[in-house]
């Protein structure tokens, strides 16, 4: 046996505003250099994933994403200073909450 969690990040009022979904989005987004190929990474619809982070983006009050538009080099997204910030908060806060989770469940159920 082994613990099942989700995590995500909540606003005040209680409404998740950050979780699993954007933050994959935002990993692929970093390493293809486009939205559009993250979106068919994630065999999303590409007005999926401009939804996606544009709640995100209001729900935070920061921009994620710088995004050209066409032009001679083809166009791409990358992540905002804030945006790679959230990642690399998002990441840390997912692998203490493994470690956490997993040495509560190790103490809770040892001897299971």
């Amino acid at each position: 046996m082994k613990p099942g969690y989700s995590l995500w990040i909540k606003d005040e009022s209680g409404q998740r505003v950050f979780g699993e979904g954007p933050y994959q989005l935002l990993l692929l987004v970093d390493e293809l250099g486009s939205l559009n190929k993250a979106s068919i990474e994630m065999s999303m619809s590409y007005s999926k994933t401009i939804n996606i982070i544009k709640k995100c983006e209001t729900s935070l009050n920061i921009k994620l994403l710088e995004r050209e538009i066409g032009g001679s080099d083809g166009g791409g997204s990358k992540l905002t200073k804030a945006g790679r910030d959230l990642v690399e908060k998002y990441g840390r806060f997912k692998e203490i909450s493994a470690r956490t989770i997993e040495k509560s469940y190790n103490e809770t159920f040892r001897e299971f």
